[in-house]
């Protein structure tokens, strides 16, 4: 049996390369008709850590377009703000 030509560590440093090319990631945000505006401005402050008004801002522009890129930035950040929406299962998507 042959060895690969490529180490574990090599595709892993291959896919945080592809990674970083495509960045930086959106956090989306989708509108639904189950949350409240003010369980939607609740979650993106703790998601977030912003203030109140950019809260309210950002649950308008889903509102009224049926989607907000809520951040934009590193993947990684992304991830985790993603991860704290869909606590309360707001509908949630990254685009690279």
């Amino acid at each position: 049996m042959s060895e690969s030509p490529h180490t574990e560590s090599d595709v892993l440093e291959d896919v945080i390369d592809e990674t970083k090319i495509k960045e930086p990631a959106r956090a989306i945000l989708f509108n639904d008709e189950v949350h409240t505006f003010d369980e939607v401005i609740t979650q993106i402050i703790k998601a977030l850590k912003c203030g109140r008004a950019k809260a309210e801002s950002l649950t308008w522009e889903v509102h009224n377009t049926g989607k907000s890129c809520v951040y934009t930035g590193e993947l990684g950040r992304c991830l985790e703000i993603t991860h704290v929406l869909e606590e309360i299962q707001l509908m949630t998507q990254i685009e690279v």
